[in-house]
């Protein structure tokens, strides 16, 4: 029978703060549901974030075990009597299990990350916005990769971004990729000449950790496969 205690060790910016507590189990418990029960129990001043808790914010990503996850979406299994959590690799440490994701949000900002429309497309409120059908070959390369919360977990599992080296990460280029292959978009040159620098897509060793770690089923491993292979007039 499982214990009704878990054990949670947490990595702490004080080293004399604790850092080993017991919280009692609950049925069914996410690894928020512990950090909560710890700050309410033991130590209020323990440093983590969170605010929706369905899994769409991206603010409550940490390393449990090794792995990053979504605090509010990682359950603690019945037979699990002991965890760690640590904060995401590659991101400066602000306190306990806060980051500063300033360096990711700036790989995200260098491949603008937004639609940049066309001369010849109409702007503004009254504007008849362009649909890209749902059944064409475009919308399937798009959709299996729109879905990203920003929430770095892809960021700090990748083995090159996460060493802090010039590297501009999975998730800034999934979003490239996105835009790319989206014919309403006229930045799409520049985007490439972004991916093709030196930060770019050749620093990508396709570790496939950012793959494993996405907590949305997104794949910028193949997104970052179709940037590369798109500099020279491939396919995936």
């Amino acid at each position: 029978m499982p214990g009704e205690d878990v054990r949670v060790s947490v990595t702490r910016s004080d080293p004399d703060a604790p850092a080993e507590f017991t919280v009692p189990r609950i049925r069914p418990m996410m690894v928020l549901d512990a950090l909560l029960a710890i700050q309410r129990t033991h130590d209020p001043a323990i440093g983590f974030r969170f605010s929706c808790r369905v899994g769409m914010c991206g603010t409550c990503t940490v390393r449990v075990d090794g792995r990053s996850v979504l605090a509010c979406q990682t359950e603690i299994d019945e037979d699990t009597e002991h965890i760690r959590v640590d904060p995401l690799a590659g991101l400066p440490v602000l306190r306990d299990l806060v980051v500063d994701t300033a360096p990711f949000w700036r790989a995200w900002a260098a491949v603008t990350p937004y639609l940049v429309p066309g001369e010849d497309q109409e702007v503004g409120m009254d504007a008849e916005p362009a649909v890209i059908p749902p059944d064409s070959a475009e919308r399937e390369t798009i959709d299996p990769s729109l879905d990203c919360i920003g929430c770095a977990a892809c960021f700090s599992s990748c083995g090159i971004a996460s060493a802090r080296r010039d590297f501009l990460g999975p998730a800034a280029l999934n979003r490239a990729m996105v835009l790319v292959a989206d014919s309403r978009d006229a930045a799409g040159a520049h985007r490439m000449d972004v991916v093709g620098a030196g930060s770019g897509v050749d620093r990508c060793h396709y570790i496939y950790g950012c793959t494993a770690a996405c907590p949305k089923g997104l794949d910028p491993a193949r997104a970052i496969r179709r940037l590369r292979r798109g500099r020279f007039g491939g396919k995936d």
